[in-house]
């Protein structure tokens, strides 16, 4: 029995709009996406500035017990009950961090990425960065209700 040619050219029909609607789909997706690499590089950064955070936030809670600041890193990270990642994910180097004042520090990283061109991500507050060496000037506060470890 043989189909008549107008029920075919309907399944036809069908057939390349789904294709196409999947093709669009799969092309559409690819440009929102980064690509495997450049994920890669976001995510990196993003732990930089996770490791940045935690490491002032561990200067804040040093200043409020010492009212100094830790001539280095490896002075901070020798306190009891300190756990940082001091060096960067990709290179091995160890952050830079320099005192500035009696408590300002400079904290700095090398990032892949410009957070311009981040929509809605990660950065907030005092964290953006473009590509290359960053340096953030901070300045540690006191933190309340604070323990000794």
């Amino acid at each position: 029995m043989k189909t008549p040619r107008r029920a075919m050219s309907v399944r036809a029909v069908i057939a390349i709009s789904l294709v196409v609607a999947v093709a669009a789909v799969v092309i559409v997706g690819v440009i929102l996406l980064d690509s495997p690499a450049q994920e890669r590089l976001r995510r990196l950064d993003e732990r930089r500035v996770d490791d940045l955070r935690s490491i002032s936030a561990e200067l804040d809670f040093y200043w409020t017990h010492a009212r100094t600041l830790p001539s280095s890193l490896e002075e901070l990270a020798d306190e009891p009950g300190v756990f940082l990642e001091l060096y960067d994910p990709e290179t091995g180097q160890l952050y830079e961090y320099r005192v500035l004042g009696s408590n300002t520090y400079e904290l700095c990283a090398h990032f892949s990425r410009d957070t311009a061109e981040e929509r809605n991500r990660f950065y907030r507050e005092n964290w953006s960065h473009g590509p290359g060496r960053q340096c953030f000037e901070l300045e540690a506060q006191d933190v309340e209700g604070v323990i000794d470890r």
